[in-house]
C-alpha cells in the first residue's frame, strides 16, 4: 500500500539500488503518485538504461508558470546516464536545459518543429508524449514522428484517460472513432494487418508497429518489422 511504499523509499540508498521510481520520487515527477507509469517505463526501457540514446519528452510540465516544470526530464537525465534528454513545450521552458538535457518550445502538431528536433538530435529512440492530452494532437503527433523513428524505437502516449473526457477533446461515446483509444484499437487492427481478409491495403504504421502494450493510461508501441507471414489458410478450415 502507499504506507508501505513510502516507508522502502524512505530506506537508505545503500541498502537497495536505485530504480526510476526513485527518480521519480526525488524529482517529484507524477510518473510516480500521481501517476502509476514508471514500472511499466522500467520494465520497456531497461535494455536501453546504458546506451547513448536520444529520448523526447513532448510535453515538460509547470504550463505557463516561470521557473516550474522539467521534473521528468531530471528523472531521465540521472536514470539514463549515457542518454541525451530532449524536451518540447509550447510554453518557453528553456530554461531547464542543462547538462544533457536539451529543451525546445514549439507546437506538438508543428511537422516543421518535430523535423527539426529529430535532425538536430536524433535517431530518437524513445518518445513519450506527454503533451496536450487531446486525442487530435495525440493521434497528429504520431502520424508526423513514428515515421521518423529507427526500428527498435519506443513510443509512449501517457494519460490516455483523456479519451474519455469530452473537455479535453474526448467522448463519453466507446465507439468514437476520434478518440485516443479508437486510435490505439486501430493500431491493434493494423497488427493483425496480414491476417485481414477483407480489401484493406495496408499501410506504413501498419507494417512498422510491431507491439502495442496497454496499462492504466499508459500506452507503449514498439517499432520494427511486422511482416510474419499470415495463418489465412486457417480461414478456410486448414489450418
Amino acid at each position: 500500500d502507499a504506507r508501505a511504499e513510502r516507508a522502502i523509499r524512505r530506506l537508505p540508498l545503500l541498502v537497495r539500488p536505485l530504480d526510476l521510481t526513485d527518480w521519480a520520487w526525488h524529482f517529484k515527477t507524477d510518473k510516480w503518485g500521481g501517476h502509476w507509469y514508471t514500472p511499466h517505463y522500467e520494465r520497456h526501457l531497461r535494455h536501453l538504461r546504458r546506451q547513448p540514446i536520444t529520448l523526447l519528452e513532448i510535453g515538460v510540465g509547470g504550463y505557463d508558470l516561470v521557473g516550474e516544470g522539467g521534473a521528468s526530464l531530471r528523472m531521465w537525465e540521472r536514470w539514463l546516464p549515457r542518454a541525451r534528454i530532449v524536451g518540447l513545450d509550447i510554453e518557453d521552458k528553456r530554461w531547464a536545459a542543462g547538462g544533457r538535457i536539451h529543451v525546445h518550445q514549439g507546437n506538438q502538431v508543428d511537422a516543421t518543429v518535430l523535423r527539426a528536433i529529430v535532425a538536430e538530435h536524433g535517431p530518437i529512440q524513445v518518445v513519450i508524449d506527454d503533451g496536450s492530452h487531446r486525442p487530435e494532437h495525440i493521434r497528429e503527433t504520431f502520424r508526423l514522428l513514428f515515421p521518423l523513428l529507427p526500428d527498435g524505437a519506443i513510443y509512449a502516449i501517457e494519460d490516455t484517460q483523456t479519451s474519455y473526457w469530452p473537455a479535453w477533446g474526448g467522448s463519453t461515446d466507446i465507439d468514437d472513432p476520434a478518440t485516443t483509444i479508437a486510435f490505439v484499437k486501430d493500431l491493434l487492427d493494423g497488427l493483425h494487418h496480414e491476417e485481414m481478409l477483407i480489401d484493406r491495403p495496408s499501410s506504413e504504421i501498419d507494417r512498422t508497429v510491431r507491439a502495442v502494450h496497454c496499462y492504466h493510461n499508459l500506452v507503449v508501441i514498439e517499432k520494427g518489422d511486422n511482416s510474419e507471414g499470415t495463418n489465412k489458410a486457417a480461414a478456410a478450415g486448414d489450418f
